[in-house]
């Protein structure tokens, strides 16, 4: 970013980077998102910038990645409190996909708010339709200590909302929340009980689908940096 057409001053040299300029003189040395697997190649959208190592070993000009796309953890989000929540900052990030946050949410327990009628207690979205706020973690349960909570398998929270054009809103207050139409979350049908025609897989979990892609929504807030972890070396 230019400030009043003055360029930004380049970051703070890490040291793993002066080691790695010793290593590795007159090389391009590029840096890592520490979201980055380490034991993998990282993509070009996964490296922040890179140094120039000169002839000698020192390092002398950065130039930043305009591709480069910060992780959860650089933009300064808060720890994940369980797998969807993880799974949800990686989709919004771009170090994940949708599909494998709405896979994680299909196998998880979740926790809904019960109304005084027994059911889920259903709000209205922007666009008026019924939403159902899902909570993955106690870390995310805004609402009123004082209400009733009610903990169940997200597939059998799908199974009774089928059909009623219901979104899930699940953790509305984290860094990236999902807006999930229930539809969208495919789930087997358990078998029934010939005598009772109740559900026989007791808490109600089932095979997970694939869902399609774009089905639901990340709306994460950005804030904050972090240090740079570790390097990978190119020719330049």
């Amino acid at each position: 970013m230019r400030t009043g057409g003055i360029p930004d001053p380049p970051p703070e040299i890490p040291d793993s980077v002066r080691d790695a300029a010793r290593d590795a003189p007159d090389h391009w040395l590029g840096v890592v998102d520490p979201q980055w697997p380490q034991d993998r190649p990282p993509p070009d959208w996964a490296v922040v910038g890179e140094w120039r190592s000169d002839e000698e070993g020192d390092v002398r000009e950065y130039r930043a990645n305009p591709r480069y796309r910060p992780s959860a953890q650089v933009l300064g989000w808060p720890e994940p409190t369980d797998p969807v929540d993880a799974a949800a900052q990686r989709a919004a990030t771009g170090y994940g996909s949708v599909d494998e946050a709405l896979a994680v949410l299909a196998d998880a327990e979740v926790t809904v708010v019960r109304g005084a009628d027994g059911r889920r207690l259903t709000a209205a979205g922007s666009d008026g339709k019924p939403v159902v706020l899902v909570f993955t973690s106690p870390a995310h349960q805004f609402m009123s200590p004082t209400l009733i909570h009610e903990t169940l398998p997200a597939g059998e929270l799908v199974r009774e909302l089928r059909g009623s054009h219901t979104s899930l809103m699940v953790n509305a207050t984290a860094a990236a929340p999902l807006v999930v139409p229930a539809d969208s979350l495919p789930v087997s049908t358990p078998p029934r009980d010939e005598d009772t025609g109740r559900s026989t897989d007791g808490a109600g979990s089932g095979t997970v689908a694939a869902p399609a892609a774009g089905t639901s929504e990340a709306a994460p807030d950005i804030s904050g940096q972090a240090p740079w972890p570790h390097t990978t070396g190119r020719t330049p």
